[in-house]
């Protein structure tokens, strides 16, 4: 069956362009800094919100209408597949993404459940030896059953630990299996609702045990694998512990874990932890710790995760410079962590909101190569930290110094004059960046 039959595969037509199925701006043959645009943005698609979402909220039921839908959960499962590999191609996207609960219905037992995991993902298998697609990641949803109601790998029900430990395991053999570059952590519930009930320390050590176990299990199955964290700071528990970049990075040097671990990062995630996008990548790039992205746009004037494709041209284009910056992020991506509106209800819809996050990214590619083309942030902040290139603040760079000496050239130089930022007229500059 095909399921997008008045859909052509998707083609770059350029900006001028009045056909909606079209790349205005992602050119995916086009070179950009000595590479590819396919090359620099590695796009995956996420199967979560892509195939199984139904357009329900917490106020309604599901709008969508999709033509997959089988006689039973394991007809509607292959289906699905069918129907998500015939969406790559037309997209032309190389990568996707999956929760196991996403591909597979969980039955009745752990034990159906993976007799059916085994079963789409010999079906999946066999679509990407046809098609080329790759699994950027996959992870396993250890949040939505009512057993991880208090969490997974920081539950305080040893039988739910070791629960999540089975998903894990067989979430690792399925990434070997189908050559996954990346394995994902998304702790939906590893955090707390409460201090007044919450043994935190031993919450924390046992999320560490946890994590350990499933690198040495990687090692066992000699799947090199890059894992990932994914911070998020609340929604659903009152506080997360992966809360955001800085906090997921000092946990993982506190369990000695950072050589295994690298972050994939979420616009709307940064959101929700009153930090920009760039800020959470940032952070990350300094310590060689940034992994992957998940790409969405979350509105500001909602409280939760709204994980609308991303539109904003300006955070974008300051997002991929970060990733310019840090020459890349493979073997991570930018998987489209991104939902349909309840109201775009088509099938045709699922390529509009894909087409319409490239083409973003694409722009936003742009604008940030020519930034670093014309050393735009490197001049500005060369020359507002000038001070620290020679005299006494090169010696302070330098560690040639003492709390004495600068005591003693204080005394002789009281009278300070900080020159201004000038940060309206740089902002004023960096719109003429925004392609």
């Amino acid at each position: 069956m095909v399921y997008f039959p008045d859909v052509e595969k998707i083609k770059y037509e350029g900006p001028e362009t009045k056909n909606k199925l079209a790349f205005r701006y992602y050119n995916p043959d086009e070179v950009v800094l000595g590479k590819t645009m396919r090359e620099h943005l590695r796009f995956a698609v996420a199967y979560w919100h892509t195939m199984t979402a139904d357009g329900s909220d917490p106020f309604g039921e599901g709008t969508y209408r999709r033509n997959w839908h089988g006689e039973s959960p394991m007809e509607t499962a292959k289906n699905r597949v069918e129907a998500f590999f015939e969406l790559l191609e037309k997209l032309d996207v190389d990568y996707f993404c999956f929760h196991d609960v996403d591909i597979a219905p969980q039955g009745d037992s752990l034990e159906e459940f993976l007799n059916n995991l085994d079963v789409i993902t010999d079906l999946i298998k066999e679509k990407m030896d046809e098609t080329g697609k790759k699994l950027l990641w996959n992870t396993a949803n250890m949040f939505s059953h009512p057993r991880f109601v208090n969490g997974a790998a920081t539950s305080n029900n040893a039988d739910v630990y070791a629960y999540a430990a089975a998903q894990v395991k067989k979430g690792l053999e399925i990434s070997k299996k189908l050559n996954g570059e990346n394995y994902v952590f998304w702790g939906g519930r590893e955090g707390y609702e409460s201090l007044l009930n919450t043994d935190y320390a031993l919450e924390q050590d046992n999320m560490a045990r946890f994590f350990k176990m499933a690198v040495d299990y990687a090692e066992e199955l000699d799947h090199d694998v890059q894992f990932l964290l994914e911070p998020k700071p609340k929604e659903p528990m009152t506080h997360q512990y992966d809360y955001d970049a800085a906090t997921t990075m000092a946990f993982l040097h506190k369990y000695n874990l950072q050589d295994h671990f690298k972050l994939n990062l979420e616009g709307n995630h940064a959101t929700l932890a009153g930090h920009t996008f760039e800020h959470e990548l940032r952070v990350a790039r300094t310590e060689n710790m940034l992994g992957s992205m998940d790409a969405n746009h979350g509105e500001t004037m909602l409280g939760w995760d709204t994980d609308e494709f991303p539109y904003n041209v300006l955070d974008i284009t300051l997002a991929m410079y970060e990733v310019l910056e840090n020459d890349g992020i493979a073997p991570g991506g930018i998987n489209f962590d991104s939902k349909l509106r309840r109201t775009s209800t088509d099938m045709e819809d699922l390529l509009l909101g894909h087409i319409a996050g490239m083409d973003t990214f694409a722009r936003g590619l742009l604008g940030a190569a020519k930034l670093k083309e014309d050393k735009f942030f490197d001049n500005i902040i060369s020359e507002r930290y000038s001070s620290f290139e020679e005299g006494i603040g090169k010696d302070i760079v330098e560690g040639n110094t003492s709390l004495t000496e600068l005591a003693e050239y204080a005394m002789n130089n009281d009278d300070i004059k900080v020159p201004s930022n000038h940060l309206e007229y740089y902002k004023s500059l960096l719109n003429d960046y925004l392609v």
